[in-house]
């Protein structure tokens, strides 16, 4: 159990909250486990017809806790963490982001499985695993050349290059950059306009969007893990994340 993913529910929207900011709401193994419960429960949650994922207005996501990620290494892919990203991989209601500040790693690849992103103009999105010696995950190296194409997701997964805001819109990341006072309330409002709709057409309507790439998604997020846990072990990735946590303040 964790207070660091805070959860609500309200006239048809399930709000789930990241809520570290000291550590820029970077994700422990209790948050990927509170994350998967928490979209477990909306899903089984009839009055639940859309679910708003949101950090706060500085922050959304910094990525893995690089301390817990080491503390407690991962067991494969029946991890929290692979639980977590075949669970929004799945999930069948709308989910909608709202995104101020940094969305980092994980932060940034969860987003590519959210129906509507809203973002704030001092939003940017990065994906640094090859830096990390790793490999990207969440199913990342299928979703973003679709989104972004090859081009633009080589310089995002391979040059370690962040999506500014406004880069991020203009490639179809983020549906709109907003003044990032008003991400959190433009996101809770477009999933109550989802709320008021009918949950069957929703559901059948997400299910058809994704129908076409949904079990080729489920392979690839195993496929990246596999690879991720073994490089993780690796000399690289070691080195790397050893050097992250020897920074000034970590």
């Amino acid at each position: 159990m964790t207070d660091d993913v805070l959860t609500s529910a309200a006239e048809g929207v399930a709000t789930v909250t990241l809520d570290r900011p000291a550590k820029k709401n970077a994700l422990t193994t209790a948050m990927y486990a509170a994350l998967a419960d928490a979209l477990d429960a909306a899903e089984a949650d009839a009055d639940v017809r859309a679910v708003v994922l949101q950090g706060d207005e500085t922050v959304f996501c910094a990525g893995n806790d690089i301390r817990d990620f080491l503390d407690r290494p991962q067991a494969g892919t029946d991890d929290p963490a692979f639980r977590f990203l075949r669970t929004i991989a799945r999930f069948p209601k709308p989910v909608v982001a709202g995104v101020c500040g940094p969305a980092v790693g994980v932060g940034a690849t969860t987003l590519l499985h959210c129906d509507l992103v809203y973002a704030g103009e001092g939003a940017t999105l990065h994906f640094p695993f090859v830096d990390l010696g790793l490999v990207p995950e969440a199913g990342s190296s299928l979703l973003l050349p679709q989104v972004v194409g090859h081009q633009r997701a080589a310089a995002a997964l391979l040059l370690g290059e962040p999506f500014s805001a406004a880069a991020a819109a203009d490639a179809g990341l983020v549906n709109r950059v907003l003044p990032d006072a008003e991400v959190l309330g433009h996101a809770r409002a477009q999933a109550a306009r989802l709320a008021a709709k009918p949950v069957t057409a929703l559901v059948e309507t997400k299910r058809l969007l994704r129908s076409g790439t949904q079990a080729a998604l489920l392979d690839r997020i195993e496929d990246e893990g596999a690879v991720f846990t073994r490089l993780l072990g690796e000399p690289a990735a070691q080195a790397a994340l050893g050097s992250f946590l020897s920074r000034p303040g970590r």
